[in-house]
């Protein structure tokens, strides 16, 4: 489990925004390999694994038959395998799903995730340049691939263990969870088991566009998507609010509109560049951004400001 700290949550915090930070076991890595690999995946995934270049990443959705969410993932080519990136914990259904489907396929999947890390901030490719690392590689000497941080696209460089001691070595900090979350939120970036899960609606937790292919051919889960898309809308969307107190409420605390339920807090976090404690929650739609609402939970209670993300560009 990532460490609320490793010492200086302001200076991670500062690190992430103004320089670079790692970020430990942020993700897991699973590979699929072989030659069946690209055309397999490409029947599951929402991305077209097919058009996505050797050595490139992109994202995707892995989805459940019924259009839900199973898992946010980067999408790695290395020749005829596939790298995909999934969030800390969402590795081993990530594994199992894939392998219920797998029948008459020659391919290999990972027997367990590998978590790798994330190397986050604008000094963050300058980072591994001067470490030495390259900034794109995707083989078994190893893994660094960008995969901007939500829907800011603030810079971000997936990274494997070898690559965490280089950087290291060279004076890049660990950041923990409190300075990574309050990050996360800021950019607009839902993780998957904490914001999001298999009860969520890939368009209610933000756009699809990036991740979705509507001209190739048929995949998990895609009647759904492809059926909001065209002339559906949903009933909650992933937002952000902004605490109007220096309290910062608990996970759990509830947002209340018009004296009724309208979401739930599943990320908290201080944000030092909005000088505010702020949060992430899917909000029923009749709630706009601009709008306030009550949070409320056991024994407090305070006002918050609906944003749409994300928070900072």
């Amino acid at each position: 489990m990532m460490p609320a700290s490793y010492g200086d949550v302001t200076g991670e915090y500062l690190a992430l925004r103004r320089a670079c930070a790692v970020v430990p076991a942020s993700h897991e890595m699973v590979k699929v390999a072989g030659p069946d690999a690209v055309t397999f995946l490409d029947g599951l995934l929402s991305q077209s694994i097919e058009e996505v270049a050797d050595g490139a990443v992109a994202q995707s959705l892995l989805l459940s038959p019924q259009g839900k969410l199973r898992a946010r993932l980067w999408v790695g080519r290395a020749g005829s395998d596939v790298v995909l990136f999934a969030d800390a914990g969402v590795g081993v259904d990530v594994i199992a799903d894939l392998s219920r489907f797998k029948i008459r396929v020659d391919a290999s999947i990972s027997p367990e995730p590998i978590p790798v890390a994330s190397l986050i901030g604008p000094g963050a490719r300058e980072a591994l340049e001067s470490a030495g690392s390259p900034s794109s590689v995707l083989r078994g000497d190893g893994v660094v691939c960008p995969a901007p941080l939500g829907r800011a696209e603030h810079e971000r460089y997936i990274v494997d263990d070898a690559a965490v001691a280089v950087l290291e070595e060279a004076g890049v900090v660990r950041a923990g969870a409190l300075a990574a979350t309050a990050v996360r939120i800021e950019a607009g970036e839902p993780v998957f088991g904490i914001d999001i899960d298999e009860k969520t609606i890939p368009q209610e937790a933000g756009p699809v566009d990036a991740a979705v292919s509507f001209t190739k051919g048929c995949y998990l889960g895609q009647e759904l998507v492809a059926r909001i898309d065209s002339r559906g809308r949903v009933n909650r969307h992933l937002r952000g609010l902004v605490i109007g107190s220096n309290v910062l409420p608990p996970l759990g605390a509830e947002a209340i509109a018009d004296d009724k339920p309208v979401g739930t807090l599943t990320s908290v976090a201080e944000s030092l560049d909005l000088r505010a404690p702020v949060a992430l929650a899917l909000i029923r739609r009749e709630v706009e951004p601009g709008d306030d609402v009550a949070i409320q939970w056991d024994g407090g209670e305070t006002i918050a400001t609906v944003r749409d993300l994300p928070l900072i560009d």
